[in-house]
């Protein structure tokens, strides 16, 4: 199994998550995951930097990790002919080792061109055809699509990587898994479910299976769960809210009553090895082969230290 960090561009400068991924790759993580949003999911969390930056620089940086987005949504606030050039360049600058991670992406961040807000079936059927736009531009060439959703009209990607990267496409429900097995070279996933990823190869679903994973080390365990709920109350925001709320005043509202212990009993909180072993296992149990550990709050270098003495080395 390989294991990744994850860059929260929802609580990190650009210039801390920069550094943060030179820490990453030294202490001995194979890859890096990068949020991509254009708000936080709450004010807390307080920042929301371009990512195509943040992975350019994150290239200058690097020599051995691979680096991706999870997830990009490239149908609605970018389209899916800029999200295809943005991706060749990072690909060029990480010779085989970047991804497009794509999803269907939340209102909190897709309505502020003021488009409307489709139903689910609908940006389904978006990001299936952006997946469809992306790799046509790949191919190189002058290039046209007259789509359902999409329009192109002769666009050449003149920049294009020696080695195109692999497209990994988040999903959760049954038509979603049936979209990311026809169109991803991989699957991303946010939750230990065994489900999900045979429903994935039953419908063809092949490549890397990646999991996410939320944590919050720390030397006290009840602080360190104070903290992961003071910046992620929205974990206990149920179904499909994440994807319908418009702004982060919404999220906090619908997160009022998510309490310290609901959060604590959610994911791996304080100084206990064996608990942030224990959560990767139950992916890798469920059938991912790489996880990426998302670490809550500002003490990313004590992560760092501890998850190089006790963790990394007995995965």
């Amino acid at each position: 199994m390989q294991i990744g960090y994850a860059l929260s561009s929802e609580e990190l400068r650009p210039a801390v998550m920069v550094t943060n991924a030179r820490c990453a790759e030294e202490v001995g993580f194979d890859f890096i995951a990068v949020s991509d949003h254009y708000h936080p999911w709450i004010d807390r969390q307080g920042e929301s930097p371009f990512v195509w930056s943040v992975v350019g620089a994150i290239a200058a940086v690097t020599e051995r990790v691979t680096v991706g987005t999870a997830v990009t949504c490239p149908t609605m606030r970018i389209h899916p002919a800029i999200i295809a050039q943005a991706a060749a360049t990072a690909a060029d600058m990480l010779p085989d080792r970047f991804f497009l991670g794509v999803g269907t992406g939340e209102f909190l961040n897709e309505h502020i061109l003021g488009d409307r807000w489709p139903e689910p079936r609908v940006r389904l059927e978006m990001l299936e055809e952006a997946v469809q736009v992306i790799r046509l531009l790949w191919q190189g060439g002058m290039r046209s699509h007259d789509g359902e959703h999409y329009f192109v009209e002769k666009a050449r990607i003149y920049t294009l990587p020696e080695h195109l990267p692999p497209i990994y496409v988040s999903a959760f429900g049954p038509k979603a898994i049936g979209v990311a097995a026809r169109v991803g070279d991989g699957y991303i996933g946010t939750s230990p479910d065994a489900d999900l990823l045979a429903r994935y190869a039953r419908a063809g679903g092949t490549g890397p299976r990646l999991g996410g994973v939320k944590v919050c080390w720390g030397d006290d365990e009840r602080r360190a769960a104070e903290v992961a709920h003071a910046l992620w109350p929205t974990l206990g925001v149920p179904g499909q809210l994440g994807q319908e709320l418009r702004t982060p005043a919404h999220f906090e509202q619908a997160a009022s009553k998510v309490t310290v212990e609901e959060i604590a009993a959610s994911i791996a909180c304080g100084p206990d090895p064996e608990r942030h072993l224990s959560a990767i296992r139950e992916y890798a149990d469920a059938g991912y082969d790489r996880v990426y550990i998302h670490q809550i709050g500002p003490d990313q270098e004590g992560f760092f230290r501890f998850y190089e003495r006790e963790v990394l080395p007995k995965l």
